[in-house]
């Protein structure tokens, strides 16, 4: 699907604010309100638009350690790093999953309320998981930035 520039509006003012009303985001790219939902809806369909959600602070609600995790698999072939996805999927404190290329297979995003959770998390679920080599960890200190979505741009 290609995007005109009144797509990327309203893929740009709706990462922004996906709670915008229909009725606004029409008026700031300059439509009426039935053709505008009527993009909004075929962006949708067509995959553009994955869905809409809140963005919540993870330290007011109790999760204020973040660590990131990369993990080493012994053997990567296609159903040993799909079974390693599919063990890690049901960890509700994995918020993030990237496959990588080069030494280390994976780096998961892990937030958790405390370290004593992390460190049962890493050990009981990371380091015994079937295939795993090595995990090696890092905490965050700070976040300098961080962007959902990505850069879209409106000529």
């Amino acid at each position: 699907m290609s995007f005109d520039r009144i797509d990327r509006q309203i893929l740009s003012l709706l990462q922004a604010d996906g709670r915008m009303t229909n009725v606004d985001l029409a008026d700031q790219v300059g439509l009426t309100a039935p053709p505008c939902l009527r993009r909004v809806r075929a962006l949708e369909e067509a995959g553009a638009i994955r869905g809409y959600h809140a963005d919540l602070d993870a330290g007011r609600l109790g999760f204020p350690i973040t660590v990131f995790a990369m993990v080493s698999l012994r053997s990567q072939a296609e159903h040993d790093l799909a079974a390693f996805e599919h063990h890690i999927a049901d960890i509700p404190e994995i918020r993030e999953c990237h496959m990588l290329n080069g030494e280390i297979d994976f780096i998961l995003k892990i937030v958790a309320a405390d370290l004593k959770s992390f460190q049962e998390i890493l050990t009981t679920h990371l380091t015994p998981a079937p295939n795993v080599a090595s995990v090696k960890t890092s905490l965050t200190i700070r976040t300098a930035k961080a962007l959902s979505g990505i850069p879209v741009v409106v000529d």
